[in-house]
């Protein structure tokens, strides 16, 4: 998956936007204002920090290289994704699928009904 197409599908759920709130290096997508990916855009990797449960995060880590515990944010809760690996595109969505769902399913009744409309 390449960038283009990375943005392009976070895009496409409900109540997503993205952002540059730490500079012009990094971009970041919410839902409702809550962080769910975020990527440098000065790297020559390209790698994607997305939220996981804890025991999930950990056995990724253990089965899959490309996944390591995340770069500059709480490591039990976030993983670094090399998207430029050798992961399966609907590997990668599905990680990506998973972050947005748990950031989801904390948000406030009337926010989470909002993105079923």
């Amino acid at each position: 998956m390449n960038i283009e197409d990375f943005r392009e599908y976070c895009l496409s759920k409900s109540g997503v936007e993205e952002t540059l709130p730490f500079g012009p290096d990094t971009l970041v997508f919410k839902v409702m204002g809550k962080v769910f990916a975020l990527t440098g855009l000065d790297s020559e990797d390209f790698t994607v920090n997305l939220k996981c449960d804890p025991a999930r995060a950990q056995q990724l880590r253990e089965q899959y290289p490309e996944v390591r515990p995340g770069w500059h944010m709480n490591k039990k809760h976030w993983n670094t994704v090399d998207f430029g690996g050798s992961l399966k595109e609907t590997f990668l969505q599905d990680l990506i699928d998973h972050s947005y769902e748990l950031v989801v399913q904390k948000l406030p009744k009337r926010d989470r009904q909002t993105l079923l409309r």
